[in-house]
Formats: structure tokens, C-alpha cells, sequence
């Protein structure tokens, strides 16, 4: 009967897996170094970090967002569009162009683009994974492993890095990175 019950209870825990999302402790965001720096926001291709903390998609958008104001202040605009190819999605928005898009309160994409008119500078830094940022030259960028250009796109230059994440140029810098659910219009 012993064995019966610890096998429910190894079953149970085994249907919890929560799919593509890591385990409390597992934490691939994290920059090579032993200590985040406290005050910089790291983008990957899985989601955030918002200083120490780790934010995967499917985070919950509260915490996402009070982490990021932390960081950034208080979001410069929001915006809603049911509209979009993926479904109904909302976004915020935070000073040095960076962009948090969630469904149904989760974290579900997110995009950083070089500043424009208008736009508020970044109180922290703000960084992706990997060697390719804002600003980085054409030439750079496409010397990067897993580098390939979207050459059927109809929003501009654009291309990925691996199979999760993307960006565009523009002056043959880019201009615009992304990972996860966009509302991009083809």
C-alpha cells in the first residue's frame, strides 16, 4: 500500500510540470557573471530580468511590471489591441523604448527599440543576451551564429537569431529587437 501511495504522490508531482517554463532555481537569464547587476534590465529570448529578478513568459504581468518600474519608473503608455494575429493582446511601454507585450495577464513577448522623438532615456540599462544590441552594425549582426535574414518579411529589413528571437535594421544599424508573442501586422 506504501508503494502505491508513493507512486500517486511521484504522479502528482510529475503532472505539475509546468511545460516550457523552468524550475524554481534553474535560471538561464542570468548573465555569465555571479552577481546581476541590480540595476539592469537583461532581455533573452525566454523572457526578462528586471535586475535579480527572473521573469519567463507566462510570468504574471503585476510582477513584471512593478519589477520594471523599479527599474525604469512608471510606464510611460499603455495600449490594448483585440486585433491581433495571436489574439487580444495589451503592451506597455517604459523609457529607452522598451515594450512588455501580455495576454491574458501573462507575459508574453516582449521588444526594445532605439529611441525616438519624444521618448523618455532609460533610468537603468538595458540589454539583451548575446552580442547583438541596439545599435549594433549590419556587419556585426550578421556575423552572429544563428543569424538569418527574414528575406519574405513586409515590415522592413528584418531578421532572427536563432529560432527565438528577432530584430530590424535601419541605417544598417539595428533598430529593433524582440522574443516572444508580437502584434507585428504581415
Amino acid at each position: 500500500m506504501r508503494s502505491l501511495l508513493v507512486a500517486c504522490v511521484a504522479l502528482s508531482l510529475a503532472a505539475c510540470d509546468s511545460g516550457s517554463v523552468p524550475p524554481p532555481g534553474q535560471e538561464p537569464l542570468r548573465p555569465s557573471s555571479p552577481d546581476p547587476v541590480a540595476d539592469t534590465v537583461l532581455l533573452s529570448a525566454t523572457g526578462l530580468n528586471a535586475g535579480p529578478e527572473a521573469f519567463y513568459f507566462a510570468a504574471g504581468k503585476n510582477e513584471v511590471e512593478t519589477a520594471l518600474t523599479g527599474l525604469l519608473g512608471q510606464a510611460t503608455s499603455t495600449a490594448e489591441n483585440d486585433e491581433c494575429g495571436a489574439g487580444a493582446m495589451e503592451f506597455t511601454d517604459f523609457a529607452g523604448g522598451l515594450t512588455i507585450n501580455f495576454q491574458n495577464g501573462t507575459l508574453v513577448g516582449w521588444n526594445w527599440r532605439l529611441p525616438q522623438d519624444g521618448d523618455m532615456p532609460a533610468t537603468a540599462d538595458i540589454s539583451a543576451i548575446g552580442d547583438v544590441q541596439l545599435g549594433t552594425s549590419r556587419d556585426e549582426a550578421e556575423s552572429v551564429t544563428g543569424f538569418s535574414t527574414i528575406a519574405e518579411s513586409t515590415l522592413g529589413e528584418e531578421f532572427a537569431l536563432g529560432d527565438r528571437m528577432g530584430g530590424f535594421f535601419d541605417a544598417e544599424v539595428v533598430s529593433m529587437l524582440y522574443s516572444g508573442t508580437q502584434c507585428f501586422f504581415r
